[in-house]
């Protein structure tokens, strides 16, 4: 399946397990009109790219072409870098066709939405996995005993069963760094992104963020120079920058120890921490560089 199909395929499964789970009294006839809402918005979009001549966004399409940045903004967002086209389930999808749909797409992890785009959770491989070990547990004590109650076969595994929930979400507008905080601190691998709504509207994953270290060290030098001139407003001489796989080293004469730059400086180291491809920072402001080694004058003949 194509893959600017994938999100309408997704709306329509989600529009009939929203119908379903009305007819069993698990739902009701709002959560059904919501659901089927979202198939309209999702079409609608559609018809509006199509119109204008568009396709929507790849993945990282655009991320290491330099246009204008918001004012004071030196960083990527997580909106520029997430994936759009996102594969998901719903909470009554079976743990085969949770299976199948990791295995064909190459992916560990899926959003669980509920009546329509709103995230009510995330299955992983780690869910699937443990699942299986805890069956294959309860199989084995089965199979010692001598007899068996009736009624004691284990139901059908549902995502809304083997699902993480809450998800840990994050919206389009945070900057990269607080993404990659939020999965260190959860230990996450991904972070479904949702509007003000919480309906999802793309995924991050740990990949899409360490593209940012991609960018040349001399886009991250013209970045620096950037928060240089804005917040220091140095002359030449007193604030000079060098990037080197990442790693900024910035030596001048200005001193964050005295001087009107004492609370500028750390201000500004803080500011370069957020540009994108930013590995480390190593300030030598202040201090007194050495000198070059003098050229042996040359002897004549």
């Amino acid at each position: 399946m194509p893959r600017t199909d994938i999100n309408l395929d997704a709306m329509l499964r989600h529009l009939g397990a929203a119908y379903y789970e009305s007819l069993h009294g698990r739902a009701t006839r709002a959560d059904v009109t919501r659901a089927l809402d979202s198939v309209e918005q999702h079409l609608n979009e559609q018809q509006r790219r199509a119109a204008s001549g568009g396709q929507p966004r790849e993945p990282h399409e655009g991320l290491h072409k330099e246009g204008p940045r918001q004012p004071g903004g030196w960083s990527h967002k997580v909106g520029d870098v997430m994936t759009t086209s996102v594969v998901t389930v719903d909470r009554i999808t079976p743990y085969k066709e949770i299976a199948r749909l990791l295995a064909e797409h190459r992916i560990s992890g899926v959003p669980v939405l509920s009546m329509g785009r709103e995230v009510a959770g995330v299955v992983t491989e780690a869910d699937l996995l443990a699942a299986q070990s805890s069956t294959a547990r309860r199989l084995h004590s089965a199979a010692r005993r001598t007899w068996h109650p009736r009624g004691g076969q284990h139901p059908a595994l549902t995502a809304g069963e083997l699902m993480s929930a809450p998800a840990v979400t994050i919206g389009p507008g945070a900057s990269v760094p607080a993404a990659a905080r939020l999965m260190c601190d959860r230990r996450v691998w991904r972070l479904p992104v949702v509007d003000e709504e919480g309906r999802l509207v793309g995924l991050v994953s740990r990949r899409d963020l360490l593209s940012v270290f991609l960018r040349p060290d001399e886009d991250i030098a013209a970045d620096i120079g950037r928060v240089i001139d804005d917040i220091l407003r140095a002359d030449p001489g007193e604030a000079d920058v060098t990037v080197r796989n990442g790693v900024v080293t910035l030596t001048g004469t200005i001193s964050p120890r005295t001087g009107p730059y004492g609370e500028l400086i750390p201000l500004a180291i803080k500011l370069m921490r957020d540009v994108d491809g930013v590995v480390d920072i190593v300030s030598r402001l202040g201090e007194e560089q050495p000198a070059a080694p003098a050229t042996p004058e040359r002897q004549a003949p």
